[in-house]
């Protein structure tokens, strides 16, 4: 059957949701990946209507939501493991209310990167962020269940947060938290900051890993820099993945339609010549 590829919407920055979707699928993708801040402050402005229309408009061109990234963007402010309670409370349950925009959209998988949203500020320990992440985690565990949604706990690079910077680290929330419903996954961009041999990640937690999102180290597309994908490809296709492969890139300047051409033809390529 071959890898799913899917690309994540904000890199059609000014283009309308049909035509990006119908540039993806004419190039082989076949999942979208959301990033809600596109669609406005705050999901809260969009209609039942208007999410069945986005699905529709998705599903009409060929292709499924693979969930969402870049979940706390917008609205300005959120903080998930803050001491003010009042703003705790407000961010998780705006979490929440992203978990039913992803169901409403069809996704199954919603990514929580957001470094500065979880962030340990000053005075805070990281030890106290990370048991309100987990107990945040949990307490949605049952939503996301009910909607058929899967929260992936992301590891970000150390110079964006303090609060799970390694796979390690995230696969201890997900082993905290103890439900299917919170898991983890792999960025070959930001798990190249945890410097060592990074690519021998996906096989040492592989069982937990329910998604990949394929980059460069600096952020750039594939094939523009010097990973070897080929190495965890193989790893995937021999222990049977089953789940997408998403272009998330942090450079845009080569423009939407040749960093997606690019990037497919490049990942087609290596897969092709898998063993």
């Amino acid at each position: 059957m071959g890898f799913q590829y899917a690309i994540c919407s904000e890199i059609f920055k000014d283009w309308s949701l049909r035509d990006a979707c119908r540039l993806a699928q004419s190039l082989g993708y076949s999942g979208f990946e959301v990033a809600p801040f596109m669609w406005g402050e705050s999901i809260d402005s969009i209609s039942p209507g208007e999410r069945a229309e986005f699905r529709r408009t998705i599903e009409g061109e060929g292709l499924v939501c693979s969930g969402l990234h870049w979940l706390l963007v917008t609205p300005k402010g959120l903080h998930l493991t803050t001491e003010d309670s009042v703003l705790r409370e407000k961010s998780w349950s705006y979490l929440g209310r992203l978990i039913d925009f992803c169901g409403d959209l069809g996704g199954p998988l919603m990514i929580l990167g957001s470094p500065y949203q979880r962030n340990a500020p000053e005075g805070q320990t990281v030890e106290e962020a990370l048991r309100r992440l987990a107990e945040g985690l949990a307490r949605l565990a049952p939503q996301a269940a009910e909607r058929e949604v899967t929260l992936l706990m992301e590891a970000v690079s150390s110079q964006e947060t303090n609060v799970v910077t390694t796979l390690e680290e995230a696969v201890s929330i997900v082993d905290i938290v103890g439900h299917p419903s919170v898991q983890t996954m792999f960025d070959f961009h930001n798990a190249a900051d945890q410097g060592g041999d990074f690519l021998s990640l996906p096989e040492r937690y592989f069982e937990k890993i329910q998604h990949v999102h394929v980059n460069e180290v600096d952020g750039r597309h594939p094939s523009t820099g010097e990973i070897d994908f080929s190495r965890v490809l193989q790893l995937l296709k021999d222990r049977e993945y089953q789940g997408w492969l998403s272009l998330e890139v942090f450079d845009f300047e080569a423009g939407p339609e040749r960093i997606a051409r690019a990037s497919i033809d490049y990942l087609k390529s290596v897969e092709a010549r898998l063993a």
